[in-house]
């Protein structure tokens, strides 16, 4: 088969597209022929070694992807040759080879049907930035109608963030440096948009809110908006770290936790048990079908067009990049 193959861990130049063996499904595995794979930054951070992760090289990058099986092994009970399915959220493109790859094996127990009216293209993108967005929704226990800010809402997380809290009950506030993306942004169903380079953004969502302040923000973003983030929570706010695309915190005086006794936790699916990660994928197929919400794809790259794909993703897409495998 054809695969992107990842040499060493010095980046995505390090990938190149060759010939590699087919894999084969160990006894509790299945072999997927991928049709389209979704590209997320963390394959980026494990290119650079910025990831928990030892995969033997080289390796193949890819989390996410939709197929249909075409082997099995003794052990994967419940799968059939011709049937399609999604990859779910294990170590499918981590620890083991991924799916920017013409093939991919993967176990059975980290698959999942296409749910009922989705296309292959969003069942290619769904599960990861779902999982976590729905992990950065809940791990502080329930939330009742509470205000959820997202920075870098224009992203895979970012939407489906926004798509979630609604169908939560919650009133999502995007973050966005595109007005054209803010715009959508309100029509996806953010309740507000705002301008993070706008000086005047956090008095204005103040006024907006006031007497409220918000209750969870969700940041993607990291970098000098942080402190930014924590200044607009209310009392007992809540922060949820997802991704670090603007890179480390520069300055951040702990003392702005204090008084209003503010938890600031790391998001992190990859500590989901698959048992986990599929129970919480039928919470979140219901919850998107009750407000017949679906993934939102951005554009789709050839398969021998990846490092394009990737040059989409820094851009800062509007949804998600998918690979047409």
């Amino acid at each position: 088969m054809k695969a992107w193959l990842l040499d060493e861990m010095r980046g995505l130049d390090a990938m190149r597209l060759a010939d590699t063996p087919d894999p084969q499904p160990s006894p509790d595995e299945a072999v997927l022929q991928v049709y389209y794979a979704a590209l997320n930054p963390a394959d980026r951070y494990l290119s650079e070694g910025l990831y928990p992760a030892k995969p033997a090289m080289p390796h193949i990058l890819g989390r996410d992807g939709v197929g249909t099986v075409i082997a099995t092994g003794p052990a994967a009970t419940g799968l059939r040759v011709g049937d399609k399915r999604l990859v779910l959220r294990g170590e499918t493109g981590v620890n083991r080879r991924g799916t920017f790859a013409q093939l991919v094996a993967v176990s059975a127990d980290s698959l999942a049907p296409v749910p009922s009216g989705w296309s292959d293209q969003q069942a290619a993108c769904g599960s990861l930035v779902y999982l976590t967005a729905h992990q950065a929704l809940t791990m502080w226990g329930p939330l009742e109608g509470a205000v959820v800010l997202i920075s870098g809402a224009s992203g895979g997380v970012g939407v489906a963030a926004i798509q979630l809290a609604l169908a939560l009950g919650h009133r999502p506030i995007a973050l966005s440096r595109s007005a054209r993306k803010r715009d959508q942004l309100l029509k996806l169903g953010a309740v507000a948009a705002f301008d993070p380079a706008d000086r005047n953004w956090r008095s204005d969502l103040k006024d907006l809110l006031a007497p409220r302040r918000v209750d969870l923000a969700i940041d993607n973003i990291g970098g000098t908006l942080f402190p930014e983030l924590i200044d607009t929570l209310g009392e007992h706010g809540k922060v949820s770290i997802v991704g670090r695309l603007a890179g480390p915190v520069p300055e951040f005086n702990t003392s702005s936790l204090l008084f209003r006794r503010i938890r600031i936790g790391g998001v992190a699916v990859g500590a989901y048990t698959a048992a986990e990660a599929s129970a919480t994928w039928t919470q979140i197929v219901r919850l998107l079908d009750q407000t017949n919400a679906r993934p939102l794809v951005d554009s789709i790259f050839p398969f021998d067009q990846l490092p394009q794909a990737f040059a989409r993703l820094a851009e800062g897409p509007m949804g998600k990049v998918l690979l047409a495998i």
